[in-house]
């Protein structure tokens, strides 16, 4: 059967329009919809970003019955039911936070089919009584959300979710949706097998994400190059992911002290101090959140602009959905990682009690072969999750600024001769020092001033020779102990090196113009600042409205959808609602407001003397209710009268309370009249005016002619 033959799919369309406010499916949607439409099992892999939602949530209310989606995280439940209920969509939860009291009114309108969608945590799902439930709901569809959840290949491994075959082989005809946002092929082909679905369709999106930019910048300097990357963008929202509990308090202070409005965040806290750190910064009051990476799992906030990490992740399934919760809205957004060689060391240290030591040191070391990259970082990013890029990306720090090659060997045998000359007992940061002749007092009580390559590179800067050193690691010419206070050990292509048989190529260390470069903003034009002005103005107007229902701002619109309004100016029902990401509820709920604050802008701006594009007859009658003269409002407005009379005719024809007939005597009503029924004028006014010998003027004529039809 062919797609657009499906039925329900055209129904499907309508939800998404009038329910949603998008005009077309995303890449994948519409086929995955079509799958479950059918009754088919399906494994949707989508990025962050990409409308996994909204892959279950219209098959749910376009099918007879309700859908069950199982959700490991609660306040992510929460984002969403309030989303949907934004959209005139009945939904619920059902978790931890809630009553006894609460779920079991819930699980009564549920069972009476009063809601269309419910979000469920395994925990409460797995319960005998809410199986009885379940036993008694015409199910629609069942929606596993974070499916990699329930492999132990995934990273995110939750016992709980292994639990979930039941599902299959107690509702055998309904369809199942898996659905998670990272998930190699191992894990993949494990929740097809753990959910009982090997048969399901597996619909495997772009992990693509073009609107993310990708930078990697050496550890060095970072928090003063975190306070500059964050001034430099004051009003927007931003995570700063880090290693332990104590380094998120400690960059926070950091911030504060900069003056940033920043708090920090990780599983040590009070969890009523956390839960209010997460809601304030969910709902705006917060700009910067310093946390671990269980942060952000459970929020849907569209218009996080950025993600840095403190410190390099331990895989890249984690680092790709940490820098996924920015520019979920589709915007421009950027992803900084802080990359050294410390991390790596701490990182391994961790991983070595695991059962899955093999298994967590190599995804490590694609981790950091990803920090290490010299080619587009992308390409690297995307190869891992088995999608192949043809051409750079253009917009990651590697594509921008290409690395430029040197002869490294000389720089090669001095930290090869140093190392061995201390009999292979120093780390990175001793061997530097040893190197560039420091008077350090550790370095002098183990003799190592009288060791014959003690400054042998005092010339090369401290960053330098660390920029230096990670690359003769990655080359294969140095390998870490970790089993002894991670000193240096040389390999054997390091004595080839030491011999001159083996010549090393080394990229340079970024300068300070080109790090400038990457961090200066361009030039606005005039155009991009009106919309940004206009933005501000509709982002604390949605804030307000936000703080008066007591949701998170972005629940109201994203800032995609403000971004598109401060762009085309809307200020009619018909341009409002063919703004992406409004609906008819939205439109109804909030349309006014906006529209109200776009003619105020218009009106400011044109008032001020600016010619700015968006309705300028709303703008004139503005003017008009506040009593002006056409006349007059076309001097404020620097426009011929005759326009601002046209302007008056058409809002008369829209219905606006505008008194056409004081424009005309009753005598030049009554001619003017008579001449329209004898010409048998319909629209034009040029036969009009030489029929009177051009001694009536074209507004008064106009002005006749809009009375004249609208009487008829």
């Amino acid at each position: 059967m062919q797609i657009d033959q499906m039925p329900g799919l055209d129904q499907a369309k309508t939800i998404l329009k009038e329910t949603f406010g998008y005009k077309a499916f995303r890449l994948l949607q519409e086929q995955i919809i079509s799958n479950a439409l059918e009754g088919n099992d399906g494994l949707v892999i989508m990025p962050t970003g990409g409308g996994k939602s909204l892959c279950y949530q219209i098959p749910a209310l376009v099918l007879e019955g309700a859908c069950i989606v199982i959700s490991p995280l609660i306040s992510l439940m929460k984002d969403q039911v309030e989303a949907l209920r934004q959209n005139g969509v009945t939904a619920a939860y059902l978790n931890s936070s809630l009553s006894g009291k609460e779920q079991l009114q819930i699980e009564s309108d549920f069972c009476e089919g009063k809601i269309k969608l419910l979000y469920v945590s395994p925990e409460k799902l797995l319960t005998r009584d809410f199986f009885n439930v379940m036993k008694s709901v015409q199910l629609n569809l069942l929606a596993v959300d974070e499916a990699h959840c329930i492999s132990q290949w995934g990273h995110d491994f939750r016992p709980e979710y292994t639990k979930l075959d039941f599902l299959k082989k107690q509702f055998p005809k309904v369809p199942v949706m898996a659905l998670t946002a990272t998930a190699d092929k191992a894990t993949r082909n494990d929740i097809l097998k753990q959910l009982g679905v090997e048969g399901a369709e597996t619909f495997l999106a772009s992990f693509d994400r073009p609107n993310i930019d990708l930078n990697v910048r050496p550890a060095q300097g970072r928090i003063d190059a975190i306070i500059s990357h964050i001034k430099q963008r004051p009003d927007e929202s931003g995570i700063v992911y880090c290693l332990s509990r104590k380094s998120t308090e400690k960059v926070a202070a950091k911030l504060l002290a900069a003056g940033i409005d920043a708090d920090f965040y990780h599983a040590g806290m009070p969890s009523d101090v956390r839960d209010k750190t997460q809601e304030r910064f969910v709902r705006d009051d917060l700009k910067v959140v310093c946390a671990t990476v269980a942060f952000g799992m459970g929020i849907d906030k569209s218009n996080v602009r950025w993600v840095i990490h403190h410190n390099l992740p331990k895989n890249l399934e984690s680092y790709y959905q940490e820098i996924g919760r920015a520019g979920r809205d589709g915007l421009e957004s950027k992803a900084v990682l802080f990359f050294s060689y410390g991390d790596i060391v701490q990182l391994q240290s961790f991983n070595a009690d695991s059962s899955q030591k093999e298994l967590l040191d190599a995804k490590l070391k694609r981790m950091q072969q990803f920090a290490e990259a010299t080619t587009c970082r992308r390409k690297v990013l995307l190869s891992y999750f088995g999608e192949h890029l043809e051409e750079n990306c253009g917009k990651c720090d590697v594509c921008r600024n290409p690395p430029k090659f040197m002869d490294g060997t000389i720089l090669a045998q001095k930290a090869l001769s140093a190392s061995i000359r201390t009999g292979e007992k120093v780390g990175i940061g001793m061997l530097i020092d040893i190197l560039r002749g420091s008077g350090r007092q550790e370095l002098f009580q183990k003799g190592y001033h009288q060791i014959k390559t003690y400054g042998a590179g005092s010339n090369v800067p401290y960053f330098d020779w660390q920029h230096y050193m990670g690359q003769f690691l990655n080359l294969g010419l140095f390998e870490i102990a970790f089993d002894d206070h991670n000193t240096l050990r040389t390999t054997g292509l390091a004595k080839k090196v030491l011999k001159g048989d083996f010549p090393i190529h080394i990229t340079r260390p970024e300068t300070a113009e080109q790090r400038k470069a990457r961090t200066d903003t361009p030039k606005k034009t005039k155009q991009q600042e009106r919309s940004e002005e206009l933005f501000v103005k509709l982002k604390t107007l949605r804030k307000e409205i936000a703080e008066a229902q007591g949701i998170p701002a972005y629940l109201v619109f994203s800032d995609a959808t403000l971004n598109e309004m401060s762009a085309q100016r809307p200020t009619t029902d018909e341009d409002f609602i063919e703004i992406s990401g409004v609906g008819q509820q939205k439109l109804e709920k909030y349309g006014t407001d906006f529209m109200k604050e776009i003619i105020a802008y218009i009106k400011a701006k044109t008032a001020e003397g600016e010619k700015i594009k968006g309705a300028t007859h709303l703008v004139t009658y503005e003017f008009y209710k506040e009593g002006l003269s056409p006349e007059q409002i076309a001097e404020k407005r620097n426009l011929n009268p005759v326009t601002i009379y046209s302007h008056l005719s058409t809002l008369y024809e829209q219905g606006k309370e505008v008194d056409l007939a004081q424009f005309l005597t009753t005598e030049e009503r009554g001619s003017i009249t008579r001449g329209i029924e004898e010409l048998k004028i319909e629209d034009s006014l040029k036969p009009l005016f030489e029929h009177f010998k051009e001694e009536i003027p074209y507004h008064k004529l106009r002005v006749a002619l809009t009375l004249y039809k609208s009487e008829k």
